[in-house]
């Protein structure tokens, strides 16, 4: 959808961007982010011509934007900037329609399409539609921007840290409804912000900048996981990933090589391997490794045919959770059926491994332990 190839500009004697290579594929939320002056703004503004590039290219659907008419090719990108850009002469509806009207819409079509776009934000057009902008507050006027940047049905909606100058209740408010309307009508969004909270509760994918180059360019759980480098560590905050725990995943805390045999096995046997591993339970699996089931010392006691293989006396009906299911599903799951411990699979339903109270309380704990050590 959208590409860069090897990209700078320079100003003078000062290199903004010294070669940035990026690519944004169609549909996706991709959040710009780094300190003041690592190129982000910059960036963006290339993509709409407001800033020329010094070389390299910029494609959009595979053609170089920089052969396209500028006019022609603004008009079709929608733009949020922080102050909003709203006419102050110009009613609701005529900021609104700006665009439409200059690319020759019906006169009711404009009206139409403005009427559902207030809807889509949040607003009553028929309260709202005649009011100018100085009678509106700081949120109704943002909304008013994203309204009209989406008044043509662009492909790509480019946001220059558009909630930033917002009270921090709005900007949540901000924030979700755009969160909403993204996964309702999945435009390519690039979005500039120096707020990492905000980067991570939006963006489908992060792109870290510093000093015009891209240090990372991934997945908020990525990022937090696996910081591929120091600065990036750093700037997101080395325990963050705790302060979102939806991105911790089951897969990220499980205890491999559970205590688990095949279904064949007779409870003699299974006593055995449970008392060599110390434990009371055991999982029981197939040949392809999917869970079959469960079994305890308390269900084997019952039996007093050591003969008896696990086949016939497993609880089949096993609670599990998924690996890519967060630590708050696990801790969800664990309460509603007041289990102490709950098997991982995979999609397939191969035992990856298990997740137990203790093994909850042990990682917490470390994670608890290292922030008394940071702050140390």
């Amino acid at each position: 959808m959208i590409k860069l190839q090897n990209v700078k500009k320079y100003f003078k004697n000062n290199k903004v961007l010294k070669g940035v290579d990026l690519e944004i594929n169609k549909g996706e939320l991709v959040v710009l982010i780094g300190p003041s002056g690592c190129g982000k703004t910059t960036t963006l503004k290339m993509l709409n011509k407001l800033i020329k590039p010094t070389s390299g290219k910029i494609l959009i659907n595979g053609e170089d934007i920089g052969k396209k008419d500028t006019i022609d090719l603004r008009r079709n990108i929608g733009y949020v900037i922080q102050q909003t850009g709203l006419f102050p002469h110009m009613t609701v509806g005529d900021n609104i329609g700006l665009i439409p009207f200059l690319k020759k819409w019906t006169e009711d079509k404009i009206k139409t399409r403005t009427f559902e776009l207030l809807e889509l934000v949040g607003m009553n057009p028929e309260e709202y539609i005649d009011r100018y902008p100085n009678e509106l507050s700081g949120g109704q006027q943002q909304r008013i921007g994203v309204a009209r940047a989406f008044a043509t049905n662009p492909e790509i909606i480019l946001m220059d840290e558009p909630f930033s100058a917002l009270d921090p209740i709005t900007r949540n408010q901000l924030q979700d409804e755009l969160f909403n309307l993204q996964q309702k009508l999945k435009k390519t969004i690039v979005f500039v912000t120096h707020d990492m909270d905000e980067a991570l509760k939006l963006g489908d994918r992060i792109c870290i900048m510093k000093d015009g180059v891209i240090l990372q360019y991934d997945t908020p759980e990525e990022l937090l996981k696996n910081p591929a480098h120091g600065f990036v560590e750093e700037f997101i905050g080395k325990n963050r990933i705790w302060n979102q725990p939806e991105f911790i995943k089951a897969e990220d805390i499980v205890i491999e090589n559970p205590v688990k045999t095949i279904g064949n096995r007779t409870i003699l046997q299974a006593t055995e391997i449970m008392q060599q591993r110390h434990v009371d339970s055991i999982l029981i699996v197939d040949r392809d490794n999917k869970l079959d089931g469960i079994a305890t010392l308390k269900d084997i006691r019952k039996n007093r045919d050591k003969k008896v293989t696990l086949n016939d006396i497993m609880e089949k009906d096993v609670v599990s959770v998924n690996k890519d299911d967060s630590i708050v599903d696990v801790l969800k799951v664990m309460n509603e059926k007041q289990v102490g411990y709950i098997p991982v699979v995979d999609n397939s339903q191969k035992l990856i491994g298990l997740i137990t109270r203790s093994s909850l309380i042990s990682v917490l704990s470390e994670q608890f332990l290292e922030e008394e050590e940071v702050a140390v």
